[in-house]
């Protein structure tokens, strides 16, 4: 057999393991990820033997083969730090192509926290929001960092929150926020036009991870009355610093800082 030949039963048996504990169960015997491949059961011995002897795999007490979460742990890790590193070298590009400040921020509860920011001179922004949390039904991030939810969690997130009007354009229900969601999936990114405070206008876009999940959102924030001439071509450099910290984030080769070529 080929080497790829063996990677590939080597994948679907971990892959069949990591169904089990979707399932509930702790793991896999041998004879039970057999029986869910309909596999000979010496080859995939051999195959989770080779992976538990790369540390995809452990074993349990009773010798079932189970996914070894550290490398779950390791991999976020990983992504955390890239998201700080990485985070900032794609906000000082977004930032020299479109002159404006530019921010990096994650979901917390039902609000959005700056973990990154640039803010260039001319753009003119007093004080930094590093740190400070806002309520993700209004912020410049929350749609963005929302992108995947389904409705039923975005209604729990939202559940007890009194929807306060920040700006003239503030959603005032999780329904109105929904309405905006489904807008900013259709349209790409997102826009918060004067909803976090009047005059304030803002892009942003999803970053996923080697999971495909979203952990956070870049954003441009603005005055409304320079941004929004610019909505296209803003539109396009965020789309390429998103691609391309999304490569970092997802574990990608080591590359120069950079967007990819449009």
């Amino acid at each position: 057999m080929s080497k790829t030949s063996s990677m590939g039963r080597g994948m679907l048996a971990i892959l069949a393991v990591g169904e089990r504990h979707a399932e509930g169960h702790d793991g896999g015997t041998v004879a039970e990820v057999a029986g869910r491949l309909e596999k000979d059961r010496s080859q995939v011995s051999r195959s989770l033997k080779g992976a538990l002897q790369e540390g995809f795999l452990a074993r349990t007490q009773d010798r079932a083969y189970r996914l070894d979460w550290s490398l779950l742990t390791d991999a976020q890790l990983v992504t955390d730090q890239r998201l700080r590193t990485d985070g900032l070298a794609a906000l000082e590009g977004l930032a020299a192509e479109t002159t404006e400040a530019c921010f990096l921020g994650v979901l917390s509860g039902n609000s959005t926290v700056t973990i990154a920011e640039h803010v260039p001179a001319s753009a003119n922004l007093v004080g930094s929001w590093l740190g400070r949390p806002y309520p993700a039904y209004c912020s410049d991030a929350g749609q963005a960092l929302l992108w995947d939810a389904p409705e039923e969690e975005v209604r729990r997130i939202f559940h007890n929150v009194d929807f306060l009007r920040h700006g003239p354009n503030t959603p005032l229900s999780v329904d109105e926020f929904l309405l905006r969601l489904d807008g900013a999936r259709a349209r790409g990114y997102s826009i918060v036009d004067e909803e976090a405070e009047p005059g304030l206008y803002s892009l942003s876009a999803p970053i996923r991870d080697f999971k495909g999940e979203v952990v956070a959102a870049l954003q441009i924030v603005g005055p409304k009355t320079r941004l929004e001439p610019q909505r296209e071509h803003h539109a396009l450099a965020l789309a390429s610093w998103r691609d391309w910290l999304e490569t970092r984030v997802g574990g990608a080769a080591e590359t120069e800082p950079g967007p990819p070529i449009r």
